[in-house]
């Protein structure tokens, strides 16, 4: 029987496959990993979710990505990604952002992609990607400001497949820096339960992780 701290770290977990090369077989085993494990949904590729959804009916949130891995897409581009993902039932969306506009100083046409995505995703949830790793301190406290002006639910730190994962230090620097009702969700670089439960104390509300669940598994605990 898992211990109640246990529990509570799966609860804010967003167990994921976002492997290019997934399976369907993958992926149905990542959604009776979070059913077994009660975490906060399945974070999987976009061509998954419909089937995904009818699989799991209401029994468990299904969040998937737009814009990924490289943010680098057109609005309408990943607006069409949004609409369809969620006509084939995503619960929740992860979008990344334009990384290369950030640094151009482009804010409002950041600050409108993500308002426009929130307005079609409605009382979803929608998270905004920022590849920390690759932004200055500065760019960082800009995200928390257009994530916060955007009313998106959620900054989240990283794809996983750039040149790092989350860091406390950039999880201290958003607490400082969003709004009250924005949360944080840390991605990438969660090796074990005891950096779970770090990020956690840093108020993350979310983990973007297949680890917690691999090692309960005892699996190979290589990737994200």
């Amino acid at each position: 029987m898992l211990s109640g701290n246990i529990k509570n770290v799966l609860s804010h977990v967003d167990h994921t496959l976002l492997n290019p090369a997934a399976t369907w077989s993958e992926i149905k085993e990542i959604c009776d990993d979070g059913l077994h494990f009660q975490t906060a949904s399945v974070c999987i590729p976009p061509s998954f979710v419909k089937r995904a959804k009818e699989y799991l009916g209401d029994r468990l949130s299904v969040c998937t990505v737009i814009g990924f891995p490289n943010g680098y897409n057109t609005t309408a581009a990943k607006l069409a990604e949004t609409r369809d993902a969620l006509e084939n039932g995503a619960d929740e969306i992860d979008m990344v952002i334009n990384i290369g506009a950030l640094k151009d100083g482009e804010y409002n046409y950041i600050l409108e992609e993500i308002r426009l995505l929130k307005s079609e995703c409605k009382e979803k949830i929608l998270k905004v990607i920022i590849e920390a790793c690759l932004l200055t301190d500065s760019e960082k406290v800009k995200m928390c400001e257009l994530v916060t002006l955007a009313g998106a639910d959620f900054i989240k730190t990283s794809t996983g497949f750039s040149t790092g994962g989350a860091t406390l230090d950039d999880i201290r620097l958003f607490a400082a820096h969003i709004g009250p009702d924005v949360k944080m969700k840390a991605a990438g670089s969660i090796r074990s339960l005891e950096d779970a439960q770090a990020f956690l104390d840093l108020g993350c509300e979310r983990l973007g992780t297949s680890t917690i669940v691999k090692i309960l598994k005892n699996q190979d605990i290589k990737g994200y």
